[in-house]
């Protein structure tokens, strides 16, 4: 079934699976161009970022990053950021390789299984001696059907890491902004 967009003439087929996985393999791309470990990308990391997520997680990962910086100002700099670390996967360390697997689609919105896999080997983070084995996981990404094809508009954390990220992405960014919004005391 073709659903067609009126509003922009654009054609798409909501089971398209092929193309939400040409998706996210195209934000992974970006994605492993960036030092992930960095928390909420910034006005200069972003625009690698926008032409695969939706304007609406775009707009959260702006208000993020005015939040950290909003936070910043309020402890003096003397606290970590809101949001440490990689926050597009569920590793702090975030992913040196990934595999998209299976997608599906309902109506507008699908979502595709993400195989990734954290390795210090082929890492810039490596610490003394050996390096820990490799870890794998399973992350989730939320695409919806715009009038530019598919985005990714949210991430959902599937590792359980004990000092990863849980739960989804954009539940992280709400956080960290109404988390800047608060009183900070000394």
């Amino acid at each position: 079934m073709m659903l067609v967009l009126s509003a922009s003439g654009a054609t798409a087929a909501p089971g398209d699976s092929r193309a939400m996985g040409d998706v996210v393999n195209r934000f992974f791309a970006a994605y492993r161009t960036v030092e992930v470990s960095d928390g909420i990308p910034d006005a200069k990391v972003r625009p690698k970022y926008e032409p695969f997520i939706t304007p609406a997680l775009d707009q959260l990962l702006i208000e993020g990053d005015r939040a950290e910086a909003r936070y910043a100002r309020a402890t003096n700099n003397d606290s970590p950021p809101l949001l440490e670390g990689d926050v597009f996967t569920s590793n702090f360390e975030g992913a040196t390789s990934y595999t998209v697997g299976a997608c599906a689609a309902a109506g507008k919105a699908g979502s595709c299984k993400v195989e990734l896999v954290y390795d210090e080997s082929k890492s810039d983070n490596r610490h003394a001696g050996p390096p820990d084995k490799p870890v794998k996981w399973t992350d989730t990404v939320y695409l919806v059907l715009t009038d530019k094809g598919w985005r990714i508009d949210d991430v959902g954390y599937g590792a359980g890491f004990d000092f990863g990220n849980k739960g989804r992405l954009t539940e992280e960014l709400k956080w960290a902004i109404a988390e800047s919004k608060k009183p900070q005391t000394p």
